[in-house]
């Protein structure tokens, strides 16, 4: 069974959302957990990003909805604040077809004030961070006594990042008959022990695991001194001349590090990190994805879950400390057929743990010296476009195309000066040429959107 219309026991519904969304065949993880999952077994499934998870997860948990029936019905966890948007986007388009659906986000570092009004109206799918779920379990704000689906997404980094206190009481507040899902890219004994404690019966489901050795992917390494660590950086950077690169370091010290260091250089470039606001976090991958950014520089929890496309190359300015969070970085390139370049920054304190990554992927990875690199200023890629913030989205009924054709239209701006259109919920990010930026602004500044007055910033 390979396509999501051989699927028994699915509603009418949701077979009319998966084909407007055109998937193609269903992926290793979908295929192998849908069946048991549609007909309420417990699933615990190893799925890594890009492995059409959530998509799974949507489509079993769903299918039980009874969207007369206003109450919350299912809740998903999310370690953090990005995956658990990405989530709820995916939910919203799977369900798209199932009239009057409510899909909400509970998440910490937002404003507290719209999820408590949003709150008074219910939802049927919750999806969220632990802490800010218990804190509204707790003031009695969310009723789980109906809930029949729980998923833990990412379970895995959400025992690292110290929740599990956390998912315990929020379970405690749904009750028998309940089907669970777990979700991990690794299985440790940690995960073990939740599955044990959270399951019955489950449908274990283990995808083949990533090589690294990925053909679309080309590796190279260069051998480093700490001192000149970032020199060498910068000297790769205007060596590959990336459109979009990801750059991973072990530590938020890094992060801060390198961040100013380019920035000082002229790199368009901006860092994640778990302590910044939401806000700040979101405009920050909006502006990556529509090229109106270069370089992102994070640590493996901040860029965790995050479906990030059409990546250049990823650099590790560390080696990863083990073999498999390796293969998470690397992973980021070389997508959907497309060619990727991962290129790792050696030290020799560091090589131990690249020999273990070699060893681990069966490859061997080729060594330059840095030094046989030279840093250009004047080959610093700059970004063409620009991302304009719009306070509108798919609340307010705004496609993709409503956008393009007011700017095409109404502001005189040529279709080859747009770039991507993301549109959100409750906002949507534009990317167009910088040489169109200004009449764009005054366009959603003065003018309307499909007869609508918005807002709009340039990030």
């Amino acid at each position: 069974m390979t396509q999501f219309n051989q699927l028994t026991g699915i509603i009418s519904s949701l077979n009319q959302s998966l084909e407007r969304l055109g998937f193609p065949s269903m992926t290793p993880v979908q295929a192998g957990t849908l069946p048991d999952a549609l007909y309420g077994r417990d699933i615990m499934a190893q799925g890594q990003t890009g492995s059409g998870k959530t998509v799974a997860f949507a489509v079993a948990t769903l299918n039980k909805v009874e969207v007369t029936r206003f109450a919350t019905q299912v809740v998903v966890l999310c370690p953090t604040r990005e995956l658990a948007a990405q989530v709820a986007e995916q939910y919203r388009a799977v369900g798209q077809c199932m009239p009057n659906l409510k899909v909400l986000t509970l998440c910490g570092g937002e404003p507290m004030g719209p999820q408590i009004q949003s709150l008074k109206h219910g939802a049927h799918v919750i999806v969220g961070t632990p802490g800010r779920i218990l804190d509204h379990l707790q003031k009695k704000r969310i009723d789980l006594s109906e809930v029949s689906s729980r998923v833990l997404d990412e379970a895995d980094r959400m025992l690292d990042m110290g929740f599990s206190d956390d998912v315990d009481e929020i379970f405690s507040y749904t009750a028998e008959p309940v089907q669970t899902l777990l979700f991990s890219a690794t299985w440790t004994d940690g995960i073990k022990r939740m599955a044990n404690k959270y399951l019955a019966d489950p449908l274990s489901f283990t995808a083949k695991a990533e090589n690294v050795a990925n053909p679309d992917i080309e590796q190279q390494a260069y051998s480093v001194e700490e001192h000149t660590r970032l020199n060498a950086l910068k000297a790769v950077l205007t060596t590959i001349q990336p459109t979009k690169a990801i750059l991973f370091c072990n530590t938020r010290k890094r992060v801060t590090e390198v961040v100013e260091e380019l920035a000082a250089a002229g790199f368009s470039v901006a860092g994640l990190q778990g302590e910044m606001e939401q806000r700040e976090r979101t405009d920050v991958l909006a502006r990556f994805a529509a090229e109106a950014l270069s370089v992102l520089v994070g640590t493996d929890v901040a860029a965790r879950g995050l479906d990030i496309k059409e990546v250049d190359c990823v650099i590790n300015i560390d080696v990863s400390e083990d073999a498999d969070t390796h293969t998470h970085r690397v992973g980021r390139t070389g997508r959907a057929g497309a060619k990727g370049l991962a290129v790792t920054l050696v030290s020799d304190r560091e090589q131990d743990h690249f020999d273990k990554i070699e060893a681990f992927a069966e490859i061997k990875i080729p060594v330059k010296g840095a030094q046989s690199l030279r840093f250009h200023a004047n080959r610093i890629t700059k970004p063409v476009f620009v991302c304009l913030h719009v306070n509108a989205g798919k609340k307010e009924k705004l496609r993709p195309g409503d956008f393009l054709g007011s700017l095409v239209k109404d502001a005189d701006i040529a279709a080859e000066d747009i770039g991507k259109i993301q549109v959100q919920n409750s906002q949507s990010f534009v990317s167009v040429k910088e040489r169109s930026a200004k009449r764009a602004l005054k366009l959603f500044r003065e003018g309307r959107i499909k007869g609508k007055r918005v807002r709009a910033r340039k990030l």
